[in-house]
């Protein structure tokens, strides 16, 4: 799936991280009574632990042990939660992104609770992570260790890369999406869940109607 595998935290981390903070603030030549003064007093310290255990979390989560507890389910309905809060770190300049996933699946035998759901996004979020690439490993993740038939995650954040630097647009907002499966392939599966997104506000859990539509081959996943 190409899901970077996750990684326990080391001893003695936490350390070499606020150390390395220090020689970056270093680095940035800061007026001396800046650098030395109170504001940045404990700053290596407080940036070491919100990238450890707030930002990039997600490498000491396991997908596949998330979804491992499935219920049993005869049912072949779409399930969807949207408005699920996430944030997340850009690869390319180290700068956050947030906004709301929005999550279905169509069951294969098994059915996941929407905690559940809301920790893989999280999981697969706290990580160096493009936006388009996390919509991709959701997606995939549900497919993989939930047994999905079909799968599609939405994404739509904004992104400080965008806001904040660059264009420096901050009403700008980035969208993604990916489609699996018989989501990719069932049209009439797919523009019920964007529907429900549409309609859909935070934190909103739904099951529509029955997704019991033969799959029309061929139709590929959108972005």
């Amino acid at each position: 799936m190409g899901v970077p595998k996750r990684r326990p935290a080391r001893p003695g981390e936490a350390g070499a991280l606020a150390r390395s903070v220090g020689r970056f603030l270093d680095a940035l030549g800061l007026p001396a009574e800046v650098r030395r003064g109170p504001d940045l007093e404990a700053t290596e310290e407080r940036v070491a632990e919100a990238w450890t255990n707030d930002l990039l979390d997600g490498y000491r989560q396991d997908p596949a042990e998330i979804l491992r507890e499935a219920m049993p389910s005869s049912g072949r309905e779409l399930v969807a939660v949207t408005g699920i809060d996430f944030h997340s770190i850009c690869p390319h300049h180290l700068l956050p992104s947030r906004g709301l996933a929005h999550v279905a699946y169509v069951p294969g035998g098994r059915v996941v609770g929407f905690g559940q759901l809301a920790r893989l996004v999280d999981a697969l979020a706290h990580r160096l992570v493009l936006e388009e690439d996390l919509a991709r490993q959701v997606a995939e993740a549900l497919m993989v260790h939930a047994g999905a038939r079909g799968a599609a995650c939405v994404l739509e954040a904004e992104q400080m890369c965008l806001s904040v630097r660059g264009e420096r647009r901050p009403r700008a907002r980035a969208h993604a999406q990916f489609f699996a499966g018989v989501m990719a392939e069932d049209g009439a599966l797919s523009r019920r869940f964007l529907a429900a997104v549409a309609r859909g506000g935070p934190g909103a859990a739904r099951v529509t109607g029955p997704a019991t539509r033969r799959p029309r081959r061929g139709r590929g996943a959108g972005r």
